[in-house]
């Protein structure tokens, strides 16, 4: 699952990130996301392939409390967003909603005993930071290079979990 998490939403990242990015981008994004896309469904194959293997989330209570987490993320991230929209500052949803993603590995890390989640979380902090100074310096929306950082990093954890399994 961790293949097809990072693989899938890396993709959904770099699709964001063609909001307004430079023209000599686009094609670079669109290559990104399908390879991305590629690691996302290799994982899902891998994942219904071996769907009776015991997981972190198959213990007690455990995936509850995941999913309660998770809940209160989209929560957080959506009454932001909501908030941003409101007050005409839309162009911050991208760093908004990465912030928060990178804020939720912190969490996991604990779930799934993985510290390398802590630098993930620090990596999507850092884009959804940067993004926004970035973006201005370059002229290209804030979820161009939000899309481009997230992506990226999401797309490389696909590529560690696709490591890892193959040295399990």
């Amino acid at each position: 699952m961790y293949i097809a998490i990072f693989g899938v939403f890396g993709s959904s990242w770099f699709g964001w990130a063609q909001e307004k990015p430079r023209e000599s981008w686009r094609k670079y994004l669109g290559i990104s996301s399908i390879f991305s896309l590629f690691f996302g469904l290799l994982g899902i194959y891998l994942s219904v392939t071996n769907w009776n293997e015991q997981s972190v989330l198959s213990k007690a209570g455990v995936f509850k409390n995941y999913l309660i987490f998770v809940y209160i993320e989209f929560f957080v991230a959506a009454i932001g967003s909501f908030l941003l929209i409101k007050y005409k500052r839309k162009d911050y949803i991208a760093p908004w909603v990465a912030f928060i993603v990178g804020i939720h590995f912190i969490w996991l890390k604990s779930i799934f005993q993985d510290v390398s989640l802590y630098f993930l979380a620090a990596l999507l902090v850092s884009v959804s930071i940067i993004s926004i100074f970035l973006s201005k310096r370059l002229n290209v929306a804030n979820s161009a290079i939000t899309g481009i950082g997230a992506g990226t990093v999401l797309f490389c954890f696909a590529i560690l979990g696709f490591i890892r399994f193959l040295l399990a």
